[in-house]
């Protein structure tokens, strides 16, 4: 009698497990808030890594999770503004033409004077990356009190809307993308690409 091997999981599938796991785990929040602090000033990695499966996995913690996601995403915006406002010209502009935003941030200064609110409201909600928000909101002056506030607002929105679906609908949304993980990491990654095209072609 032979018994056959059982093929590993793929690396998809382990991170996704990791996460699921890690929600009952004290480290995690500290993780997901590592994660959204430095995804707002220059980790290219958004925290919905880690809040989507972890709020599937405790969906009655949901909310807790995204106020975290929203106060270390703001915190990591305040550093993002201090980059802009006091190291552009080293760390700001290294960090802009790593992501290819060189070009952008004059017109992206310039549009602050008449739509720096809405600026901050709508691409703190958007797939388009929110360090260039942070950097550029630091780098034109704009108001740092109205920018933290606006910032609250928009990842506040944006984490919030999450945890509001996962936590109305958690079981039926977890057999869901359990079952075509694979094609919904496509469909995130693609979002996360289409942020990144926009911030370069939009801004």
């Amino acid at each position: 009698m032979t018994v056959e091997a059982v093929p590993p999981r793929n690396l998809v599938r382990r991170l996704y497990d990791w996460c699921v796991n890690a929600a009952h785990k004290p480290h995690a929040m500290w993780t997901m808030g590592a994660i959204s602090f430095a995804e707002s000033s220059f980790f290219p990695v958004p925290p919905d890594v880690m809040l989507i499966p972890m709020s599937l996995a405790r969906p009655e913690r949901a909310y807790v999770m995204a106020a975290w996601c929203t106060a270390a995403s703001v915190a990591g915006g305040v550093v993002g503004y201090a980059i802009g406002a006091l190291l552009y010209d080293s760390v700001g502009a290294w960090l802009m033409q790593l992501y290819g935003y060189t070009d952008k941030v004059e017109s992206f200064r310039a549009a602050y004077a008449e739509w720096g609110a809405w600026i901050i409201l709508l691409k703190g909600l958007t797939p388009i990356p929110y360090k260039v928000v942070t950097i550029t909101s630091g780098f034109a002056g704009y108001n740092l009190a109205l920018f933290i506030l606006f910032s609250v607002i928009a990842r506040a929105g944006r984490f919030f809307l999450i945890a509001f679906l996962l936590h109305r609908y958690g079981d039926q949304a977890r057999v869901m993308i359990e079952k075509r993980l694979g094609l919904y990491v496509t469909l995130g990654a693609a979002v996360v690409v289409i942020g990144l095209v926009a911030a370069v072609y939009l801004v």
